[in-house]
């Protein structure tokens, strides 16, 4: 895909606006706050850092998102949407407690520069080159399932909130599909409120003061905590979210956006942000057609949910309390009933070739079954699973480097 004249896409931005993709947009920034930030406020207070030093890392993370999302989406007319690493944060709950806060800075700015330069070099778009897209739809659709799933289970925990919600993506389903995401989001907001489940009296506004933490380079650190933030953030978070947009017949090189993401990293680290990447599941309910049924106008939710990241960003910790205040089976149905779209759409691609279907099947299952080694999640091991296996089915390497992938897009 060659990317579009900035100003270009700025003249179109007002003939292709819609509705449904800013509020699609906002639904994804929820989901982003809504879980990973909880683990982010975990991470922190295990390591004993101040309310100011945790509101700067919320606020680092939360601009460095929102300006890669805006500027990568105008810059290739495609929903590009970033965040922080969950499997990232979740590595930090246990090595924050190891190295001190300036060494972890240190850690993070090695992980950065070593991210930027492999977006440079086009390492990573060769990789993915090579990687048959039925593997990489099958993690995506691992990746997605319990989001799936946790809208039944939340119909078990909370029915008089979860079935409202189910019934009128439904119904909007049939006689407005466009706006099915939107209709029950307002719905389950309604519910909530009649029922009691929000909670706002404890939501307190205050803007953010950035504080800048002077890294110090520990080569501990560097080998325990900053080249696993690395290979979670390539193999985790980049490798699914290049998925994503390929999977919803988006082109867009993998080089800009990997080096972009490092950039803003590296820049950020300093005032705690532990890195930014591609995303895979906010990406997903933005690429969809919940956000347009034109998927070149679609670009308009990656603005969105960048302008919402950089407002939300400078409230910093206040953000938190916000979203906790939501029912958390809110946040549940709604990004899961977001997701049914692109979870269908991935698995019928993953299956489309009978040749790769046993491949496809390994990476899917290997992707839900949750296992971790060395600090890696998941998706990773299911990939490299699906690969071996294609390997030993479908020939030697020879034959698998020159076979010609299927790149239609998704109906």
């Amino acid at each position: 895909m060659v990317p579009e004249k900035p100003f270009s896409t700025l003249k179109k931005i007002p003939a292709d606006f819609s509705l449904s993709a800013v509020i699609v947009g906002l639904i994804a920034t929820m989901v982003s706050y809504a879980g990973p930030l909880l683990i982010v406020f975990q991470a922190a207070k295990g390591a004993g850092l101040s309310d100011a030093v945790l509101a700067s890392w919320i606020w680092a993370i939360s601009i460095g998102s929102g300006l890669t999302c805006i500027v990568l989406s105008i810059w290739f007319r495609t929903p590009v949407i970033t965040a922080w690493s969950t499997p990232g944060a979740v590595l930090l709950v246990t090595s924050l407690t190891v190295y001190s806060f300036p060494d972890a800075i240190g850690a993070y700015i090695f992980s950065a520069v070593v991210i930027t330069l492999v977006g440079v070099s086009g390492l990573f778009s060769v990789l993915m080159k090579y990687v048959p897209q039925s593997i990489t739809t099958a993690m995506l659709a691992g990746i997605l399932l319990s989001f799936g799933v946790e809208v039944f289970v939340s119909m078990q925990h909370l029915p008089a909130l979860a079935l409202p919600m189910i019934f009128c993506y439904l119904f909007a389903k049939r006689w407005s599909p466009r706006y099915a995401v939107v209709l029950t989001l307002f719905v389950g907001l309604g519910v909530a409120f009649l029922l009691g489940r929000l909670q706002m009296d404890n939501v307190q506004m205050s803007l953010v003061q950035p504080v800048f933490t002077m890294p110090t380079f520990s080569l501990d650190a560097i080998i325990g905590l900053g080249i696993p933030l690395c290979i979670v953030a390539l193999a985790s978070q980049n490798a699914p979210g290049i998925s994503v947009l390929k999977a919803d017949g988006y082109d867009t090189p993998a080089g800009p956006l990997v080096t972009t993401t490092g950039i803003a990293s590296l820049l950020l680290a300093p005032f705690g942000s532990p890195g930014i990447n591609l995303a895979a599941i906010t990406a997903a309910i933005c690429t969809g057609k919940e956000a347009h049924p034109d998927h070149t106008k679609r670009y308009i939710a990656g603005i969105a949910c960048g302008g919402f990241y950089l407002l939300f960003g400078m409230f910093g910790a206040t953000m938190a309390s916000v979203f906790a205040a939501l029912p958390k089976e809110l946040i549940a149905v709604i990004a899961g009933l977001a997701l049914f779209a692109s979870l269908s759409s991935s698995l019928a691609q993953a299956m489309s070739e009978a040749k790769e279907r046993e491949c496809a099947l390994v990476t899917f299952l290997v992707t839900i079954s949750g296992i971790s080694i060395g600090g890696i999640g998941a998706a990773f091991w299911g990939l490299i699973a699906g690969v071996i296996t294609h390997l030993i089915l479908n020939g030697n390497v020879k034959s698998w480097f020159g076979k010609k992938k299927n790149t239609q897009p998704l109906a």
